[in-house]
């Protein structure tokens, strides 16, 4: 079974309340074994729309990244990242 990934794409709006949402995901993450590939860094954006924070999370498999982002945890975490930023989110399967 590969490895399933995030790929998410974040433009913050408030910055001084959005370390808000990391108190309440990076718990989430842990329980469910996401290693961050990709943490900000600097880029090059060479098609499509700009959002200033980009990551790639990896986990150990597609029904694990779906049950992280399903979870009520991460669910209460998506709600604060809403009040204070805007996301695009994609689960991906890697290469077999």
């Amino acid at each position: 079974m590969p490895k399933a990934y995030w790929i998410v794409h974040v433009s913050v709006h408030d910055p001084e309340h959005y370390p808000e949402y990391l108190a309440v995901a990076i718990p989430v993450f842990e329980k469910f074994g996401a290693n961050f590939i990709v943490r900000g860094g600097a880029y090059e954006v060479m098609e499509g729309t700009e959002r200033e924070r980009n990551f790639v999370i990896e986990f150990k498999d597609r029904a694990t990244a779906t049950a992280c982002y399903q979870s009520p945890e991460y669910q209460r975490a998506v709600a604060i990242r809403n009040k204070y930023s805007d996301a695009d989110l994609i689960i991906i399967d890697g290469a077999a």
